[in-house]
């Protein structure tokens, strides 16, 4: 294996610094990086918009500028860095030549993508190409999904370092607290996250979208977990009482990224590979009278998610239409929470594991900040420091998952980002 981040002027570069997400790792990164002695750069294709919308925040930062269609640009942003963080999507659109100049100069890549398809096809291209130069390529590493798989992966470790088991099913349940005032459209689901939903409408391998097992490429695995983990939509109550809806804006991304981590331990431990039952969905509590309002919208937000998967099954010239103008007409990338609307939010994961033998682990994750924006441009901006970091993470290369990049052992380093993980058994 090759020394994939050697002599690197620049632990991390956040590219697409100019975008809405971009600006929030930017303002991480200026506050992070003096105490951790990270050297870091911004990048995007427009040197004059970097002064002019990052100003003061990114006083201390190198500046590049790097355009998704000019690949000797990318290959030199690349050649840089340790860890190039990519928050220019739509993923599927954009992403790939970054991460082909990533593998190529040996820098390790991060993006948000939500698109399934896309990083099923990412994997058949580029795993054995990095594990070869040990890099790591970790997508899918926003609010979807790095907390729910390193939630999952500590509760799998609590269950055999306790009692020697591996888990046997797994209840995920997020509950959000927003801020007081009005709550506005704006707050709940980004016009970058639209435009990744209508892209993967159009998409050649569409049909992945609703496949648990998407990113295994075990054929015989693959069938195992689709028969043991189907993923539900249809609205359901917990042990506590609340009614469980499908997860926003997509129940579709957390499955496939978790069991593929369960898959990639499996292999290097030589243990067997037997996947676990995991759902996961939004918790809407309330008194016993509201449970009539509160099935009736989880009902709405499971018709939602139907509707979606149906979009993925007609035929490949029908969704290339639906795509297309979906694009058009829903919000662009820029469309998401108002800077006042980014803090004073907390929300909540509850995880409830329990072994083949009948033991249960529980997971907690607290966050502050919005979880699609401020949380998101926190956490993603602390996992590249610490995969620029010397021995922080995993010895690991290739396609991989959060929660198989990051690991679990400096778990309390999200701390900084507001994101705090507990766990009992």
């Amino acid at each position: 294996m090759l020394a994939a981040v050697a002599a690197r002027d620049l632990d991390v570069v956040v590219f697409g610094a100019t975008g809405v997400t971009g600006r929030q790792v930017v303002a991480y990164l200026a506050e992070r990086a003096p105490a951790t002695g990270a050297r870091w750069g911004v990048a995007a294709r427009d040197a004059g918009k970097l002064e002019r919308m990052l100003g003061p925040a990114a006083e201390s930062a190198e500046k590049l500028v790097a355009d998704v269609t000019d690949q000797a640009s990318l290959a030199a942003m690349a050649s840089r860095a340790q860890v190039v963080l990519n928050l220019v999507g739509p993923y599927t659109i954009h992403a790939q030549p970054v991460i082909g100049a990533c593998v190529a100069s040996g820098a390790h890549y991060v993006d948000l993508t939500g698109e399934i398809p896309f990083v099923r096809r990412m994997i058949e291209a580029y795993d054995a190409r990095a594990r070869d130069t040990g890099v790591k390529i970790v997508q899918v590493c926003g609010f979807e999904a790095l907390p729910p798989d390193l939630a999952v992966r500590l509760a799998a470790e609590l269950a055999y370092d306790e009692w020697g088991e591996g888990l046997s099913e797994v209840d995920l349940a997020v509950s959000t607290k927003p801020p007081p005032g009005m709550p506005r459209p704006s707050d709940m689901i980004s016009g970058g996250t639209l435009q990744s939903l209508a892209v993967a409408v159009g998409d050649q391998d569409a049909g992945t979208v609703s496949d648990p097992a998407a990113l295994i490429s075990d054929v015989a695995l693959a069938e195992r977990v689709r028969r043991r983990s189907p993923i539900p939509l249809a609205p359901r109550r917990d042990a506590r009482g609340a009614v469980i809806a499908p997860m926003a804006p997509a129940p579709f991304i957390n499955p496939a990224v978790i069991h593929r981590t369960a898959a990639l331990i499996a292999a290097e431990t030589d243990g067997p590979a037997e996947p676990f039952r995991y759902r996961e969905g939004i918790a809407l509590g309330g008194p016993p009278g509201s449970l009539p309002l509160r099935y009736a919208v989880a009902g709405a937000l499971s018709g939602t998610q139907i509707a979606l998967t149906g979009l993925t099954r007609v035929r490949p010239t029908v969704r290339r239409r639906l795509s297309q103008g979906l694009v058009r007409i829903l919000p662009s990338s820029g469309f998401g929470p108002a800077e006042d609307r980014l803090e004073g939010w907390h929300w909540h994961m509850s995880i409830d594991a329990r072994t083949a033998g009948g033991h249960a682990a529980r997971v907690d994750v607290d966050a502050d900040g919005h979880p699609g924006y401020l949380t998101t441009a926190r956490m993603v901006g602390e996992a590249g420091l610490m995969l620029a970091a010397p021995d922080l993470t995993p010895a690991r290369a290739g396609c991989l998952t959060p929660a198989t990049a990051i690991g679990t052992a400096s778990l309390q380093r999200f701390e900084h980002a507001r994101l705090r993980f507990s766990a009992s058994a």
